[in-house]
């Protein structure tokens, strides 16, 4: 298990949903606290506005599911498989990704800081207009992926790879462009500014 953002524990949680096959439920309005889930299929699930609290997912498959105004507050996620899943508006605030698989993943809005995805793979991952506050992205790989108008201020990046990525309208203030890999990244004019005047040059 990957370390939280500065040691903290996870969450003890209180009971366990196993082996259950929630596929193509509707989980709209549910509230979960401290519920460790296992190996729960959810895919193909519709969520509008559903809240876990301090819950476990180890091994849940979330595959082509759609979730809107939901919140997933301080959970722990782990090998979970987010493959085609959309996330709108949606909250996970505190939450911590390890050994997850990203791919297709969409997420549109909502509020992710403080989030811990170290290592993650998200090249095939697109986030757009999310807040991403102090996020943890050491040696996230997002190669090709999509950032596109993220508050990313405070965030971790070092070992991160951004090559091909694309970063128009994210807040880089917190980026050091000599810890990750930018080949081929897209950026903005003013993004160009920051991470030059990050470099040391003088811009005028």
């Amino acid at each position: 298990m990957a370390e939280r953002r500065h040691g903290s524990p996870a969450p003890d949680t209180e009971t366990t949903v196993e082996f259950e096959d929630w596929g193509g439920d509707d989980l709209s309005g549910q509230s979960h606290t401290r519920v460790a889930f296992v190996d729960v299929d959810m895919t193909e699930v519709t969520n509008e506005g559903a809240v876990f609290t301090d819950c476990a997912f180890r091994g849940v498959r979330f595959n082509a599911s759609a979730h809107s105004d939901a919140a997933f507050v301080n959970c722990t996620f782990t090998r979970c498989a987010f493959f085609d899943a959309t996330f709108t508006r949606c909250k996970f605030v505190g939450s911590m990704f390890v050994g997850c698989s990203f791919d297709l993943l969409k997420v549109v809005g909502g509020d992710w800081s403080f989030a811990g995805l170290p290592g993650a793979n998200l090249g095939r991952a697109s986030f757009n207009g999310v807040r991403m506050r102090e996020a943890d992205l050491t040696g996230a790989r997002c190669e090709g992926a999509t950032l596109r108008d993220v508050d990313l201020s405070g965030a971790w990046f070092r070992g991160a790879t951004l090559s091909r990525c694309d970063l128009r309208g994210s807040d880089l203030s917190s980026l050091d462009p000599l810890t990750v890999d930018l080949k081929g990244a897209v950026i903005d004019t003013y993004q160009a500014v920051v991470i030059a005047t990050a470099l040391g040059l003088t811009v005028s």
